[in-house]
């Protein structure tokens, strides 16, 4: 290993040892630049990778706020303001009730590179607190975004800081954050905050984005490999936002997937989610916060496995959509041996350490979430481009765009590994080409 890139990995372990999901995000993104960092020595003398394992800032606030029945109520908050060396920092808020620091810094990190691919002017950053929004009432989550948005509006702005929606986080939670920012400023800034509604400055396909870029992705990956998705099974966990993107889009282009999967175990459906009925099913238990995977089964006749994961069911394609951390080394073991070729990553981070070094001891193609899943932040930003402008672009103008910035990040990054002699290594290439972008701005705008 390079030396340098090992003394930073040291730098960053020691600093905060207990921060395992960030170390892990450091450890797989350094080790990936080893070849960079062999030909520019110059990063090492300008300390570049140890200030970019470094925030820029974080920001930790108290956010109270009173539930229905008159109580107090007390939550944390986070932003992550990562690098801002592209432009303003940019990145989604996620309110769960397992956000942790550590989760931040590992979704801020990424988010840096993730938005270099699109080739749009944003920095990077993440935000969120540990605040539940499940079980409550809709009075409730308007207090608290107002309360979260009380204390984070000093610190957001189109030039400085424009968050966007994650898990826990949807275009009412936005909206709510959106009207109390705009009462607390007095002023009607609507490329402060992304994910809005259409009737305030949102932007069509902003649900489906990152389920629609991810299949994009896809198909540039089987077009390399002379290969198409019609007639493709597809495998995938989760059944939110993401995954309902992805089943619509695979469904359209004449693929079939055949899993969704919660926290209380996975559906098989071998004849596909591919009917009209089936995929405004899955939207309306991702908008009616259903959490009961048995309800699909019993009523279209498929099967449901209560406590299980999807990995091993037989299919072509994998698509994690989840959380984080969510296929292990035993788990890519299952995938490996279920016959698939393609192994994307579309949640942030779903795979271990260990389960990606597995796969890379495998014949399959794998790809990597900071490419895969960047439509969604691709189209904020294309929502910034249209609120700073006062347009409102078409639904196929949007689809378009989206289509085209996919079909770039999987072109850089199979050039850039390409580059460094490391073949069709779309894990190194992203990873590469995230960087390189940064880093050259990092240089020439010095020691900030």
């Amino acid at each position: 290993m390079n030396k340098y890139i090992e003394k930073v990995m040291n730098i960053v372990k020691s600093r905060d040892p207990d921060e395992h999901l960030f170390n892990q995000t450091v450890e797989e993104v350094l080790t990936s630049l080893e070849p960079v960092m062999d030909r520019h020595p110059e990063y090492e003398e300008m300390g570049l990778l140890e200030r970019l394992v470094e925030p820029e800032r974080i920001i930790q606030f108290r956010v109270t706020w009173v539930d229905d029945s008159g109580k107090v109520n007390v939550n944390r908050g986070w932003r992550v303001q990562w690098s801002s060396a592209i432009g303003p920092y940019k990145g989604g808020l996620r309110f769960a009730p397992n956000v942790t620091l550590d989760t931040m810094k590992f979704l801020a990190f990424e988010q840096t590179f993730k938005n270099s691919l699109t080739s749009l002017p944003i920095g990077g950053g993440k935000g969120g607190s540990d605040f539940n929004p499940k079980g409550k009432s809709d009075r409730e989550i308007m207090r608290f975004c107002q309360a979260f948005m009380t204390e984070l509006h000093r610190y957001i702005g189109r030039n400085v800081d424009v968050p966007a929606g994650d898990i826990g986080v949807g275009t009412k939670e936005i909206g709510y954050m959106f009207g109390q920012y705009k009462r607390i400023r007095g002023t009607y800034e609507p490329n402060v905050i992304t994910g809005k509604a259409l009737a305030y400055g949102g932007s069509f396909f902003r649900p489906e984005a990152t389920g629609f870029g991810a299949v994009y992705y896809l198909c540039e990956v089987l077009k390399h490999e002379n290969d198409t998705i019609a007639g493709k099974t597809v495998v995938i966990s989760g059944y939110g936002n993401v995954s309902w993107g992805v089943i619509e889009k695979i469904s359209q282009l004449g693929g079939k997937v055949v899993t969704i999967s919660g926290k209380d175990g996975y559906v098989y459906d071998p004849e596909g989610i591919n009917t009209r009925e089936k995929i405004d099913y899955v939207l309306k238990m991702r908008t009616e916060g259903v959490n009961k995977l048995s309800d699909y089964a019993e009523k279209f006749g498929c099967q449901y496995f209560p406590g299980e994961k999807p990995w091993g069911v037989k299919g072509d394609i994998y698509m994690p959509c989840a959380c984080q951390n969510e296929v292990n080394t035993e788990d890519a073991r299952k995938i490996a041996s279920s016959g698939a070729r393609y192994y994307m990553e579309v949640s942030n981070m779903p795979t271990t350490n260990g389960g990606l070094e597995f796969f890379k001891t495998t014949n399959m193609i794998i790809a990597p979430s900071k490419a895969v899943n960047a439509g969604g932040v691709a189209v904020s930003g294309l929502e910034m481009s249209q609120n700073s402008q006062r347009l409102s672009w078409t639904p196929e103008e949007v689809d378009s765009k989206l289509h085209d910035i996919m079909i770039n990040i999987h072109k850089a990054s199979a050039e850039a590994a390409e580059k460094y002699g490391l073949g069709y290594d779309l894990f190194a290439g992203a990873n590469i080409a995230g960087f390189k972008k940064v880093a050259d701005a990092m240089m020439g705008e010095g020691l900030v």
